[in-house]
């Protein structure tokens, strides 16, 4: 699993450049933004865990006042995750996530942040040759710290790490890369 996060981080960054825009007036981390987000996804719940590969979209706004940025941002989320206990499978499906960060920049074109907000995850239980099934919305806080990259005015790439504690002892750990455009 670590290879194919890897190599998708990799690949991103190859392709970075072809999003690079003109840097003459420098970047900024003011406005609003929109992000594609690829990543691990580790779930744990019922003394067990299972990796899985997360995909989905984010937006947001943010605003820069000297070297200090403060946020607003949405995602939603979906996981590939899915654990075979026995004769159940438990499985983790979309995550909608209302937050807020602050950060600071670093060089020019970095935003170091710390991240903290809601989050609402679908957790489903299965089982096979039987009518066994439970599922529904598990309620939560995130909170997480990541690296933003300006490519050129407009253009950026980041990577995080974030941590999810939902209800009924549900957890999940992230390491999500992303590519967006700022407007």
């Amino acid at each position: 699993m670590s290879k194919i996060i890897i190599a998708a981080l990799l690949a991103s960054a190859a392709a970075a450049p072809a999003f690079a825009q003109d840097t003459a007036s420098g970047p900024t981390f003011t406005g609003a933004h929109v992000e594609a987000l690829g990543g691990w996804d580790r779930l744990q719940a019922n003394n067990g865990h299972d990796d899985g590969v997360l995909y989905g979209v984010g937006a947001g706004y943010d605003i820069q006042r000297g070297g200090a940025v403060i946020g607003i941002e949405g995602e939603a989320t979906d996981s590939t995750q899915k654990e075979r206990v026995g004769a159940l499978t438990e499985h983790a499906s979309r995550d909608l996530y209302a937050g807020a960060r602050v950060g600071v920049v670093v060089g020019g074109t970095n935003l170091l942040y710390a991240k903290a907000g809601y989050t609402n995850a679908r957790y489903g239980v299965s089982g096979t040759g039987t009518d066994t099934f439970a599922h529904g919305n598990l309620d939560g806080v995130r909170v997480g710290a990541g690296v933003e990259h300006a490519l050129g005015s407009r253009a950026f790439v980041k990577a995080e790490y974030r941590y999810s504690n939902y209800e009924q002892g549900v957890t999940r750990n992230q390491v999500v890369g992303g590519i967006g455009l700022r407007f």
